[in-house]
């Protein structure tokens, strides 16, 4: 109980459980704020990678192409 104050008691005790309970809560909001950071920059990594093999297999496929132009002879004259 809070000391004698000019105040209900009665508030000032919910007044300091409020208090207390918002402290009690802070390390697990803490730790909930890291692992929702955590997924969301995981997930950002994932979808770099996913992309650039895209990217990459665009280009693989471009080359194919091209070689294959040369092979046949229908684009020699341009390399």
């Amino acid at each position: 109980m809070a000391f004698p104050t000019a105040v209900n008691s009665q508030i000032t005790d919910a007044v300091t459980q409020s208090n207390v309970k918002v402290l009690g809560d802070a390390p697990a909001m803490a730790m909930g704020s890291l692992y929702q950071a955590t997924a969301q920059a995981l997930a950002n990594a994932a979808h770099n990678a996913t992309a650039a093999q895209q990217q990459g297999n665009e280009i693989a496929q471009a080359v194919t192409t091209r070689c294959v132009q040369i092979l046949l002879g229908g684009a020699a004259d341009k390399v």
